[in-house]
């Protein structure tokens, strides 16, 4: 199969090694692309916006399936567009794709479809939010309705701390449209996990849960980032919590779906919170996670693009997907400053010597790029050191040890990831 693979950064550059595997998999082009997805595949300079430019990309090269890692691309409707050609995406539709585009639409589908989530008001007018956290008690959760980059969400412990992002949001139009409606939650208490579900339209096959650490210090401490590491699998969530996921979340979700706009295929992602009441919902996503998809591929032994097709062919249930049994941990390091402003250009070295502390390690691309014959950092999150272990401890430590190896001027990375997985 001559296969297309949509973006640029950790997540796909984990997809495509994963893709690049496959026995099915005769060539892989991605569009833009990067300097580690380029050890797989040929990079071809289209971005992950330009729908039309891709469509014509796929057509041209003969492509017989597209796999999406963006959740803007999916939001423009890609799926849609390439369906007309008879050309498979792994990907939902721009229906589907409105779960995690429009979270005041997922927070209706939630409620009608009694999956247990967050309460939450939803605002378009800034005097009646004002209004709304100054009356309450408790802290709440200000989130932009649209697609914010995994920075749109703001964590308020007082009422007050809401009405400054409120503004930023709704007034100065920080994530531009994406603010005209925000969403203000109750917060939530209890440890957090992800579960990422492969979605044929009928079938739901959950992969092993993960979790990701969205703080930019250690701690949890400081703003949201778009994920600075995530680990698999997850000590808090055993069989029949797996079990429980299924049946009062996925299920009843994907059938919303369906009664809405018909099929949701490709992978739902559910990022949960354990409550004392039971697990309840704080966001769903229309894709991979990034960072999340790091540790998970390095984990998933099975072919991808066999699962993949199987997807896109309504047969899922023709597939069990075989993991290592063996936890993965992934640290991304990052441009000094992120998620704030920060400089560009600055030389990477040391990936080469990180990699050859062990097969077990694996450096995957986001913000690079080569420029002048050495490669530099060009993104906020740059890097994302994954390493698998026999455990929690020793896959931690060799992801650590390789990160020690990496070097770049004003380079971060976070000191804690995966410490609450060895806690538990």
């Amino acid at each position: 199969m001559r296969i297309l693979l949509v973006g640029g950064g950790g997540r796909e550059d984990a997809l495509g090694w994963k893709i690049s595997q496959s026995k099915l998999c005769s060539a892989l082009y991605a569009a833009p692309g990067n300097p580690g997805i380029r050890r797989y595949g040929e990079c071809i300079n289209v971005s992950a916006d330009d729908i039309n430019g891709l469509v014509t990309l796929a057509r041209d090269q003969k492509i017989d399936m597209v796999v999406v890692g963006p959740e803007d691309t999916l939001a423009a409707g890609i799926a849609d567009e390439l369906h007309k050609i008879g050309i498979k995406c792994f990907g939902p539709s721009a229906a589907g794709a409105r779960i995690e585009s429009d979270k005041a639409y997922a927070k209706n589908l939630m409620r009608g479809a009694s999956v247990p989530t967050a309460e939450a008001r939803i605002f378009t007018d800034i005097k009646a939010a004002k209004e709304y956290v100054l009356s309450r008690d408790h802290g709440v959760a200000v989130k932009a309705a649209g697609l914010a980059k995994g920075k749109g969400v703001v964590i308020c412990p007082e009422p007050y701390q809401a009405v400054k992002p409120l503004e930023e949001m709704m007034q100065e139009r920080v994530f531009g449209d994406a603010g005209k409606t925000v969403l203000i939650e109750e917060l939530l208490v209890g440890p957090e996990a992800t579960v990422l579900a492969l979605c044929d339209g009928k079938n739901i096959y959950p992969m092993e849960p993960l979790q990701d650490h969205k703080r930019i210090g250690d701690d949890d401490s400081g703003p949201n980032t778009g994920g600075m590491g995530a680990y698999s699998p997850v000590p808090i969530l055993d069989r029949p919590m797996m079990d429980r996921i299924e049946k009062e979340i996925l299920v009843p979700v994907v059938d919303a779906m369906r009664r809405d706009f018909g099929r949701y295929e490709g992978v739902l992602y559910a990022g949960l919170m354990f409550t004392p009441a039971g697990p309840k919902v704080i966001e769903f996503n229309c894709r991979f996670g990034d960072p999340e998809c790091q540790p998970l591929m390095m984990r998933l032994k099975s072919d991808l693009v066999e699962t993949m097709l199987a997807v896109c062919e309504h047969r899922l249930d023709e597939i069990t997907l075989e993991w290592d049994p063996r936890p993965a941990v992934c640290v991304v390091m990052s441009s000094g400053g992120y998620p704030g402003a920060f400089t560009k250009g600055y030389e990477i070295t040391g990936i080469e010597q990180a990699e050859a502390i062990s097969e077990d390690v694996k450096v995957f691309h986001a913000g690079t790029a080569m420029q002048n014959g050495k490669l530099v950092n060009t993104g906020g999150r740059v890097l994302g050191v994954t390493a698998l272990g026999s455990t929690v401890a020793k896959a931690r430590e060799l992801a650590y040890a390789a990160v020690e190896k990496i070097h770049w001027q004003d380079c971060y990375f976070r000191k804690d990831i995966a410490v609450r997985a060895m806690q538990a």
